[in-house]
Parts: C-alpha cells; structure tokens; sequence
C-alpha cells in the first residue's frame, strides 16, 4: 500500500477532481458528492486534529482548527506542505502514531480505514483512541450486490498495476463496528464519528 500511494502521489488529485484517467469514470453527480463532503467537514466544530494518512492535503485543507497531517509518503507530504504550509506534516505510520497518548482532541482519516484488514484495523483503532478522544472516518457506501470487501486492480498513469485492499460501508454498521454515530452519508459518501 505504501509504494502504490507514493507511486500515486503526482496524480492523486485526479480523483477527488474526476480528471486524468479518472475522467471518464466519475459519477455523474461527482462534482455534487464531493463538494458536499468538503462543506460537511467543513462544519466540524474547530479541534486540534490528526489526519491520518492525509496524502496531499486535498481534504485536509477543509479541517477546521489547528490540524496536523500524517502520511508515510514523502511525495504526499510534499504536495501537502506546499498546499497547506501553516499545517504541521509528519512522515509516520499509522499504526504506531508518532505522538504521545492524548495529543489530539480529533483524529480524522478519509479513505485510510477502508484500506484496512482487520489485524490493521484493530491496531490503527487503538492507535487513534489513544491519541485522541474522537474518531471521525470518511468512507464509501456501498451498493447493493457491490462486495463490501475486495482487491481492487488499479492502474496508474505510469501504466504500472497495483493490487489494492478495498472496503465499502452500509453507514449503519460502520457506526456500529466503530462504535459511534453516522454524521453524513449523501452520493455514496459517508461519515462516522466514534
């Protein structure tokens, strides 16, 4: 996972902006969705946040209050400094966060949980409640007949393949499995603070 996203980093954007090989595959109400989802992170009440695996600072940059950002690639952090450069960036791992216990009030992670096994999962869960009181998780909806669990092939525009671990979430049970309450879920995108 670490050398696809770094790998990834140039064009990672492309995504959340549905250009590049993205173009042809965003939704049509992508633009809505995603706008969406910035305006409700938006709303957060102000907090001193982590990010966790915040890649180029795309979302992060909507994070109200003091927010530092935590990613284990360079070539993420670099493109976040450069986006957000009154933010704090530190290269770590997300499964044995670089910060003493309570050193958060928030720790956010946009589309990181979902790329989560379950040995990570529990590892990262602890992690997260031991720096912070809050936990608010970013994912995807899935349909119905999707999988909600699957290795999804991806290509990048270097052609190179990778092979990446992919969940979606009926929002209900992600509140359950976390053990908090569903904040948003519109267009496919949801979010859960536990």
């Amino acid at each position: 996972m670490k050398a696809y996203y770094h790998a990834r980093a140039q064009e990672y954007d492309d995504w959340w902006l549905g250009r590049g090989l993205y173009a042809d595959r965003k939704p049509p109400d992508w633009d809505d969705a995603r706008d969406g989802l910035i305006s409700f992170i938006r709303s957060l009440p102000p907090a001193r946040t982590l990010d966790v695996a915040c890649g180029t600072g795309f979302i992060t940059q909507n994070l109200p209050g003091e927010v530092t950002g935590l990613d284990q690639s360079e070539a993420m952090i670099e493109i976040a400094r450069e986006r957000l450069p009154e933010a704090t960036f530190v290269l770590g791992d997300a499964l044995h966060l670089p910060f003493p216990d309570e050193s958060f009030d928030r720790v956010f992670a946009s589309y990181f949980y979902c790329h989560l096994e379950e040995p990570e999962r529990v590892r990262f869960l602890a992690e997260a409640r031991r720096v912070a009181p809050e936990l608010v998780v970013v994912g995807t909806i899935g349909r119905e007949g999707e999988a909600a669990a699957r290795w999804d092939a991806r290509v990048l525009n270097d052609g190179s393949r990778w092979q990446v671990y992919k969940r979606v979430f009926d929002p209900d049970l992600l509140a359950a499995e976390l053990g908090g309450e569903v904040l948003y879920a519109r267009h496919r995108l949801l979010v859960v603070r536990s």
